[in-house]
């Protein structure tokens, strides 16, 4: 008797590498991950807050980024956020298995910390009340 077929399985992952006048991103990401980080963009609450998000999100997260920090903070800021964008949808695919949206709550100390993601690819709603 033959064995059942393997069901291979997509590994969730991506790597992007974004260029810029002002920057340069590599952010390499997996899904499926053990919540490990390394981040280094040179901006250390943005590196603190990228470790938190992997490791409570459980995924691996490595980015490298270099840019213009000399001038200002928000070119590194924002082209991160897009890098790390373009990753989780690359790595999400084609969303088959995945909720469009969910959160998640914690308490803390002092504060409660509450995050959303969306995943409908849209870029903003519209409403008409």
């Amino acid at each position: 008797m033959r064995p059942p077929p393997l069901k291979l399985r997509r590994t969730r992952t991506a790597f992007i590498d974004r260029r810029t006048k002002e920057t340069q991103i590599k952010v390499t990401l997996s899904l499926d991950g053990k919540g490990r980080y390394e981040n280094l963009t040179g901006i250390r609450f943005l590196d603190h807050m990228l470790d938190l998000v992997a490791r409570h999100g459980g995924f691996d997260l490595k980015i490298k980024a270099t840019g213009d920090l000399d001038v200002d903070q928000h070119h590194t800021v924002e082209d991160v956020g897009i890098a790390l964008g373009e990753a989780v949808a690359a790595a999400i695919g084609n969303k088959r298995g995945i909720s469009r949206a969910g959160y998640f709550v914690m308490p803390m100390d002092v504060p409660l910390a509450v995050a959303a993601i969306g995943l409908s690819g849209r870029p903003h709603a519209v409403s008409a009340a």
